[in-house]
């Protein structure tokens, strides 16, 4: 394994969009494959209320390169006026990932 230029981006978002969100990223080759996970039980402030929800989660994979393209993508699509989008860099890919993630995303 070698370090990678690929980024994995984690959301939440309803389950009810999260179809939507993934075939969007995927299908304009923004991202090589988003996995859904979940359901999942979210709690957090907002507007001053102590607010749970039920979600899934996204883990996007996607090379550097489009990674500001697809962040800025998937803010325009999200319903929520502030998606958590949080991107990672992992330190060490199998280089056949690696080089199939950089095959899809164009």
């Amino acid at each position: 394994m070698t370090e990678s230029a690929i980024k994995l981006i984690v959301s939440n978002c309803s389950p009810d969009e999260a179809p939507a969100l993934a075939r969007s990223l995927v299908d304009d080759r923004l991202a090589a494959c988003v996995n859904v996970i979940g359901p999942i039980k979210s709690y957090y402030h907002w507007d001053g209320e102590l607010c749970e929800d039920r979600e899934v989660t996204l883990l996007i994979k996607t090379t550097a390169g489009r990674c500001d393209e697809l962040i800025d993508e998937l803010a325009r699509l999200h319903s929520y006026d502030v998606p958590e989008i949080v991107v990672l860099d992992p330190e060490d890919v199998a280089d056949s990932y690696a080089g199939w993630v950089h095959e899809q995303v164009r």
